[in-house]
């Protein structure tokens, strides 16, 4: 059962229905079995194919009150051509910014097929009247992100005023709307460092998918624990399940914390043993990250010539 077309007087007695009936999570199983997968290697070919496929899946993001449009016309060239001595190196999936810089980083990507994300509502704490979390969406949209990263209200979700968090959401996607009808793309942050128990991170991707997101994150990057693999691992089955129940592919993002090319092929194992193939997918599974691009280049430069590069191959973000 689902509660997305059924908002009215009764839609938080329905949410409470729906989230309570969620079986209560297997912390240790959960945790050995991510374990299990973290374990698993792939080689040669296979291993080249998955670090492109990473690069390709890289949300190359500056978040940061010192960032300068210098700095996004930077990150947005390097996330169109990462690696500019070869041209087969494939652009990471957007640059996610703050929305005074969305213009400058659309600017400076034209016309290639990267995506420009944008944080919003009171990014990252949430703490701000609902009306301003509006207009921070919308200013972003109007500017030309194609990706919205909304946090949800953590307090709200944890004193157990969960429609309140379900209709800020509805109201979030909302925003997202173009002129044209079309819709920028809604992923939702969880920060689930801040949730407690894997319980409350299920509760929190259903509610999250119900009220309309496109992904759902783990992290604003900006707490610990970020993404971890439990973690990623709990949010894959949910969206799993989410989709089993409703006929709706949702996109999972952990974020903050993954900086090695090792580290993104495992969470490209859980993906694959997880969801399957569907999701393996710049459109439905991404890496927030910064330093992990740089990993995943002199990683994909050993590979074809054999030796690491120096210091000087990838730039410092």
């Amino acid at each position: 059962m689902t509660i997305h077309d059924q908002r009215g007087p009764h839609s938080g007695e329905s949410l409470s229905r729906v989230l309570g009936g969620l079986p209560g999570v297997d912390q240790v199983g959960l945790e050995a079995r991510a374990a299990s997968l973290g374990t698993r290697s792939i080689k040669t070919t296979s291993k080249a194919w998955a670090i492109d496929l990473a690069i390709s899946m890289v949300d190359l993001t500056t978040l940061e009150g010192s960032d300068t449009a210098g700095k996004v016309r930077s990150l947005a060239n390097k996330a169109v051509q990462p690696d500019p001595t070869d041209a087969t190196c494939p652009s990471a999936a957007a640059v996610c910014v703050y929305p005074d810089m969305v213009a400058v980083a659309k600017s400076a990507i034209g016309a290639a097929p990267v995506s420009v994300a944008s944080v919003a509502t009171a990014f990252p704490s949430g703490r701000a009247a609902l009306d301003i979390k509006l207009a921070d969406t919308r200013d972003a949209v109007e500017a030309g992100a194609d990706e919205i990263d909304m946090v949800i209200d953590r307090g709200a979700f944890l004193s157990g005023d969960l429609t309140r968090v379900f209709e800020e959401i509805v109201a979030t996607k909302e925003a997202c709307a173009r002129p044209d009808g079309s819709h920028a793309h809604l992923k939702v942050i969880l920060e689930t460092g801040e949730l407690q128990t894997y319980d409350n991170v299920r509760r929190a991707s259903w509610l999250a998918m119900e009220a309309g997101a496109d992904f759902i994150k783990t992290s604003t990057g900006k707490i610990q624990p970020a993404a971890t693999a439990p973690v990623t691992l709990l949010m894959l089955e949910a969206v799993r399940d989410f989709r089993d129940a409703t006929g709706r592919q949702v996109g999972v993002k952990p974020a903050g914390g993954i900086r090695t090319s090792k580290d993104a092929i495992k969470y490209l194992v859980m993906v694959n043993e997880t969801v399957g193939d569907d999701w393996l997918d710049p459109d439905w599974f991404r890496f927030g990250a910064s330093s992990l691009l740089n990993d995943l280049l002199l990683q994909r430069q050993k590979m074809t010539t054999g030796a690491y590069s120096g210091p000087d191959y990838v730039t410092v973000d």
